[in-house]
């Protein structure tokens, strides 16, 4: 008897804790859907404003190749070329003007057919390489003339971008635009809710980055005859920079 009293007694117990436990559910789920009821007056809402800047960057890159049974010829060569053009490209270097980068210098191996008795390798015919440079900045004029002058190298591309004070100038004339455009559907949509306002909640602001537009040089650029006074006609155009708004509003009564 003693025995069925305890068991009794922890049979109460638990079904104490199981009817707590199902009441505290029970009084919490009105709480739950009053939280999810008053999340219907969030509004999510995306703005943005876009305006045409000329791009202000040019940017050259020049390369050649050489060839030869020697690695180390082949090597000599290339730095020659390259020291050639770095010589010329520096009278007119000016930082944020016209900036120069030695690009990769690579000297690799060529393959002919396997020889008998080559136990399977196959055979080394000769050394190719290649090396670049490469120059941009502001100062088109300067680097297009520049292209006429550098008779060692040949012009690999040619490319236009955004500057990067050109491009935050840009984003600050318009970034206003686009924040107002946010703050007039905020309120012309709380309004067809049927608010009477809004409260901003959270928001970010971003810009997109303009990508470089390449453009194909002309063939007679590529020639390493081209006149030292021959500059390389330049034509920008214009890149799209666009500042974007999203987030959310809380509407009010």
């Amino acid at each position: 008897m003693i025995k069925s009293s305890k068991t009794l007694s922890r049979t109460l117990s638990a079904a104490g804790a199981t009817a707590v436990v199902a009441v505290a559910a029970i009084a919490a789920t009105p709480a739950m859907a009053q939280a999810q009821a008053a999340r219907t007056d969030v509004l999510s809402l995306s703005a943005s404003a876009t305006t045409e800047v000329t791009r202000d960057l040019l940017q050259l890159r020049f390369s050649t190749t050489r060839e030869g049974k020697d690695a180390t010829a082949v090597q000599n060569e290339l730095k020659q070329a390259l020291d050639a053009a770095l010589a010329e490209a520096r009278k007119v270097a000016k930082p944020g003007q016209v900036d120069l980068q030695a690009g990769n210098l690579s000297v690799y191996p060529r393959y002919g057919q396997t020889k008998p008795g080559a136990n399977g390798q196959p055979q080394i015919t000769g050394w190719q390489g290649s090396v670049e440079l490469l120059v941009q900045g502001r100062d088109m004029e300067a680097i297009s003339k520049l292209s006429g002058r550098i008779q060692s190298l040949a012009i690999a591309n040619v490319s236009y971008g955004l500057s990067r004070e050109a491009r935050e100038k840009a984003e600050g004339e318009v970034v206003s635009q686009a924040i107002a455009s946010y703050k007039a559907k905020a309120s012309i949509y709380a309004q067809q809710f049927g608010y009477s306002g809004y409260r901003v909640g959270e928001v970010s602001v971003n810009a997109d980055q303009p990508m470089p537009v390449m453009a194909a040089p002309m063939a007679r650029f590529k020639t390493m005859a081209a006149s030292a006074d021959e500059a390389l006609p330049v034509e920008s155009g214009k890149a799209t920079v666009t500042v974007n708004v999203n987030g959310n509003v809380v509407m009010t009564r």
